[in-house]
């Protein structure tokens, strides 16, 4: 199934089922006000969703409208946890040797992930805001998976059947921000603003065959200014699957229903793919020709990021953001 929320209800939305097309919806408050209570009691209600979803897609359900994606907020407006890893290790690398650093073994066994935004997503169609270009505003086209809620020390085998839904995150970062903060010792803040989420989240069978070994084994595509950015594949190269990555977050504490985990940038070993962030494909540049020569994103700049099942259809709809200058309050 395929749920999405609706910009009404209040901070966290309205939860509804959405077609498998994308072109339908109807509202999914007589089984939970929105989908944070649904994931909270994810064992008796998503059978309920599941026979609505089945309706709709068959034809009969009652309350049936037209889906209006500038309608919909993010599945999950704002979520207790949101944690990132990097998962893709041909983008980890390349960007170490640019620099002159290599890959520590470590980084092989042991994943590399931080504590993100959480407290609110952008919805999307909502413009990305930041004050200035100076910034170095980059686009990171991501996995995300959803989970139930999740056990202090479990492991991966067991992480696995915490995953209720997958979906898109454009993770956006201000990359000239970023040295100066890890130069700190204490990680990421002012560098890492808001996210967007894709307009729904599906439960894994949607997924069909390409959902093996908690990896998505299709690719995720991004154009910007309507220009073909990249289209990475997701199960190529993934160091660390979905389950692993839950299984690290919740080594030394339970995680609540809700939360959130990203898969880091797509990236594969094979460049022709393209790229899901700016800094890749600078990097890139840079190892290529001694310097970058693509700048970071500018006011006015759409980014499109789409993932398409086997046949051509979308399966989480788009991500599709302007960037937009904001001043201050």
């Amino acid at each position: 199934m395929k749920l999405g929320s609706l910009k009404e209800g209040g901070r966290d939305g309205t939860l509804i089922v959405v077609s498998r097309d994308l072109t339908r919806a109807v509202r999914a408050t007589g089984i939970a006000a929105t989908l944070q209570l649904a994931l909270e009691d994810w064992s008796n209600v998503a059978p309920r969703l599941n026979a609505l979803s089945d309706s709709l897609n068959h034809g009969d359900a009652d309350g049936v409208f037209d889906l209006d994606v500038l309608a919909l907020a993010a599945p999950l407006p704002r979520a207790y946890e949101f944690v990132d890893g990097s998962a893709y290790l041909p983008h980890v690398a390349r960007v170490r040797k640019a620099r002159g650093a290599e890959v520590p073994e470590s980084f092989y066994t042991d994943p590399l992930m931080y504590q993100a935004t959480s407290a609110g997503f952008y919805g999307p169609r909502d413009a990305v805001k930041v004050v200035s270009e100076d910034y170095g505003i980059d686009l990171e086209a991501e996995l995300v998976v959803i989970t139930d809620d999740v056990p202090m020390a479990l492991t991966a085998a067991q992480a696995a059947g915490h995953i209720q839904l997958v979906g898109l995150v454009n993770d956006v970062s201000l990359r000239n921000l970023i040295p100066a903060e890890l130069a700190k010792g204490f990680g990421f803040l002012q560098s890492k603003p808001r996210s967007a989420l894709s307009p729904v989240f599906v439960t894994p069978d949607e997924l069909g065959d390409a959902w093996q070994d908690s990896k998505v084994h299709l690719p995720l595509v991004t154009h910007v200014n309507g220009e073909w950015f990249g289209s990475p594949e997701a199960g190529v190269d993934m160091q660390f699957n979905f389950a692993q990555l839950l299984a690290h977050a919740a080594k030394t504490r339970p995680l609540s229903a809700g939360t959130i985990v990203g898969s880091g940038t797509i990236a594969n070993e094979d460049t022709s793919l393209g790229a899901s962030c700016f800094a890749e494909r600078r990097t890139v540049e840079a190892l290529r020709d001694g310097q970058p020569s693509t700048p970071f994103m500018s006011f006015g700049d759409v980014v499109r990021i789409e993932m398409f099942d086997r046949d051509g259809n979308s399966i989480f709809g788009a991500i599709e953001q302007r960037i937009e200058q904001v001043g201050a309050p």
